[in-house]
């Protein structure tokens, strides 16, 4: 997190941290009380100014309104400790779809390098939950073609391309990928190896192994998941010739409007989405241009490029403030 926040230049550091269970097998009571109890051991690490906790796995809008409510016990009301809460409590517009809309963006840029666009290529989407959702719903608006999505219940494909609005109907009518009449079903680990253009991870790391590597037909990878290539992987595909843009860029659009959602909560004003969308695709464009820089400098791959860029950015600050050895 503190190298993503750094190659998107915006001024957080980074952790992670979390509760483990899995919040399927709970009911809301139950998710409501694990949260404020945690809430209320992590109450004076956090701060407006120290560490403001955001959604991820397993979390959504209603876990950081019970986050806010629970700190505002013991501090009062501070809408700007917590990021990715319901708009009635000073959330973002854009919030929910700012993860997906961001992978787009980078997606865009890394075509337009490139002398491509969506709208003439095809995608396979692994995971189809907020982010894989929200980009297949974003890259079918722009005109692509996305020809397979899978999820936990499954998978789906269709050359001529999957109807994703009827797709997310679907899913939302049944809680499955499974029996969608616009598609056929398909093993979800083919996906990965599915022929395409442009191949999009967007659930768990570590799903493009020294084991499936070799067989993948995409000619772009758009890395929407943490870590969803693990090094042995990275090697096989950049030998291939293989584009991949990292995560540590490419997903970093829910912290950038996580952001947006802090300062707007300091001002005490809110923005419109139209504008959140605006300055969330100006940052995403920035940050691919200094990472295409930074690749330029060091005649490197993207990935060390914007791993370059984040670390340079950490160790420069560092130094500034007096802090080198």
């Amino acid at each position: 997190m503190t190298w993503k926040t750094a190659v998107v230049d915006i001024p957080y550091g980074g952790a992670k941290g979390g509760i483990g269970c899995n919040p399927k097998d709970l009911s809301k009571s139950e998710l409501e009380r694990l949260t404020r109890v945690f809430t209320q051991k992590i109450h004076d690490l956090i701060g407006i100014h120290t560490d403001v906790p955001a959604p991820d796995m397993g979390t959504n809008a209603q876990t950081m309104a019970w986050i806010l409510d629970e700190y505002s016990k013991f501090h009062g009301h501070s809408p700007a400790i917590v990021t990715g809460k319901p708009i009635d409590l000073g959330g973002s517009l854009g919030r929910e779809a700012a993860t997906g809309r961001g992978v787009v963006y980078a997606t865009e840029a890394l075509l337009a390098e490139h002398g491509k666009s969506i709208k003439d290529l095809t995608f396979a989407i692994q995971g189809f939950g907020n982010v894989g959702s929200w980009v297949a719903r974003l890259i079918h608006e722009k005109g692509g073609k996305v020809i397979a999505v899978s999820d936990i219940t499954g998978a789906v494909k269709n050359p001529s391309g999957i109807d994703i609005k009827e797709l997310l109907k679907h899913k939302e009518r049944t809680g499955s990928l499974k029996d969608f009449n616009g598609g056929d079903a398909m093993d979800a680990h083919e996906l990965l190896v599915h022929e395409c253009d442009v191949l999009i991870p967007c659930a768990l790391g570590g799903v493009l192994n020294r084991e499936n590597a070799a067989e993948v037909k995409a000619k772009y990878i758009i890395e929407a998941a943490n870590h969803p290539t693990d090094p042995e992987a990275d090697e096989i595909l950049c030998k291939k010739g293989v584009l991949i843009l990292p995560d540590i860029y490419a997903n970093a659009g829910g912290v950038t409007v996580s952001y947006f959602e802090w300062v707007q909560n300091i001002q005490g004003f809110m923005w419109d989405e139209e504008k959140v969308n605006r300055e969330l695709k100006r940052y995403m464009t920035r940050g691919f241009q200094n990472v295409k820089n930074m690749c330029k400098s060091h005649d490197c791959n993207l990935r060390m490029g914007a791993f370059t860029l984040g670390v340079n950015r950490v160790a420069r600050s560092t130094v500034l403030r007096g802090w080198e050895a």
